[in-house]
């Protein structure tokens, strides 16, 4: 094993350092990945997300703000997102159109993960 001074080993971890606060300072300053959420019922699911005006409305980005709204309101209009081939060839979630959400006994809201790439609704 190679032997490794003090101070190349304290310089290289705070290289790493620095490069993972760069590197998390860079995502939040971009943006973060918009949240998706499945809607599933009896009959159907569906993927939906929510654009910055719906977090306003809905007071919160989360599963439990969007059955908040649902119990309170009967019904919510989200951004439906659907995957498509981007410009670049790849795969990505995008916003397809705005749906309306009614409020059923027997609805379910859960936080959906994607591998792809999500673009913001608007």
């Amino acid at each position: 094993m190679p032997f490794i001074s003090r101070r190349v080993y304290r310089n290289s971890l705070s290289a790493f350092a620095f490069g993972a606060v760069a590197l998390i300072s860079s995502s939040t300053f971009a943006g973060e990945k918009p949240s998706l959420f499945k809607i599933i019922t009896i009959k159907d699911e569906v993927v939906v997300g929510l654009a910055p005006s719906d977090v306003d409305k809905l007071k919160g980005s989360d599963a439990e703000a969007i059955g908040k709204a649902l119990a309170e309101n009967g019904q919510v209009s989200l951004w439906q997102f659907a995957v498509r081939k981007g410009k670049d060839g790849e795969l990505e979630q995008a916003p397809l159109h705005r749906v309306s959400i009614l409020s059923q006994d027997s609805l379910r809201v859960e936080p959906y993960e994607t591998p792809l790439r999500i673009l913001p609704a608007e």
